[in-house]
């Protein structure tokens, strides 16, 4: 099922067909907070509230031009001064695929310096997200330069592939900040785990590595007896509250986010917007296969609905 789902995340003929139904899209809603900026913000303010921070995401990848690309750019530097200017407790996470990667390397690293360096200038820190496995070097390759140059620029670390351990040992020293997550792509096995255990076993290994770092990393899960894991481990070796955050995505598990709120762990919500949310939506799906249920059991029932108010 997972397989299926990340497949109908690369089709985007599937999206109109789907877009037939209204649920298809009322169930998006749940994990992206809209198609505008002015969507995210309110998301964003909502969130803030509960004493829960964010990180937006502008969805989107794989630009077809320089141009779009350029585009892309400029509209993440506004996101960025409207954040500034809404006094919003939030920062932003970005694609280097958004940025030119696939296009032309060097050039895409001039745009993140230059969306960087504007996030600098305002105090705010910039997340660099990861994509699937062909982009992985190419990435951390350029996140080292732009942290080397800037400082205020992070990236993601993902559990399923087997070399995590080997780029967190060589990450963490330089003081570059790690969003550690379990990983949404579908890959090769000669490069990933793909059993759930092994996955969840590298992941807590490399988060007591990230958590005795010293670099406030970001624990992106929502399995709670990972995230039990997390709490007892920092008290035990007395890391404080403070110097790590819990991260999650808007619309899943909100029970829990609120629950360490109050406890007193910072916490951050992932937040996508924008127009272009289908393969996002899709990978979600073949995260978890609740969702996936509720969607199809949903769809069958508004599709027997129009046949039936048809047939009348």
């Amino acid at each position: 099922m997972r397989a299926f789902f990340l497949y109908l995340a690369r089709k985007e003929g599937f999206k109109n067909f789907a877009l037939n139904f209204k649920f298809f899209r009322k169930t998006a809603s749940r994990f992206i907070a809209g198609d505008t900026l002015d969507d995210a913000i309110r998301v964003i303010q909502h969130a803030s509230q509960r004493n829960i921070r964010s990180t937006l995401d502008l969805l989107g990848e794989n630009t077809q031009s320089r141009a779009d690309a350029s585009r892309t750019s400029e509209e993440l530097i506004r996101t960025q001064g409207r954040i500034h200017h809404e006094e919003a407790d939030c920062n932003l996470s970005v694609k280097l695929t958004q940025l030119g990667l696939k296009l032309d390397p060097e050039f895409c690293e001039q745009n993140l310096i230059r969306i960087a360096k504007y996030a600098k200038d305002l105090g705010a820190f910039i997340r660099v997200d990861m994509e699937d496995s062909s982009c992985t070097d190419q990435t951390l390759e350029i996140v080292d330069r732009a942290y080397g140059l800037l400082g205020n620029v992070g990236t993601v670390i993902q559990a399923y592939l087997y070399r995590s351990e080997q780029d967190v040992t060589r990450m963490n020293p330089k003081g570059i900040r790690i969003r550690l997550v379990k990983g949404a792509y579908r890959e090769p096995e000669s490069i990933a785990y793909r059993r759930k255990k092994d996955t969840d076993a590298n992941f807590v290994k490399l988060m007591k590595m990230l958590l005795q770092s010293g670099t406030y990393p970001a624990i992106a899960t929502h399995d709670a007896s990972i995230i039990r894991t997390a709490k007892k481990f920092a008290q035990s070796k007395r890391i404080p509250k403070d110097a790590f955050e819990f991260q999650m995505l808007y619309g899943i598990r909100r029970d829990l986010q609120h629950q360490l709120a109050r406890e007193g762990y910072n916490v951050r919500l992932y937040i996508p917007y924008g127009s272009q949310w289908y393969p996002y939506f899709m990978r979600r799906l073949a995260e978890r296969p609740a969702n996936v249920t509720f969607l199809v059991r949903n769809l069958f029932m508004e599709r027997r609905f129009k046949e039936k108010h048809d047939n009348t």
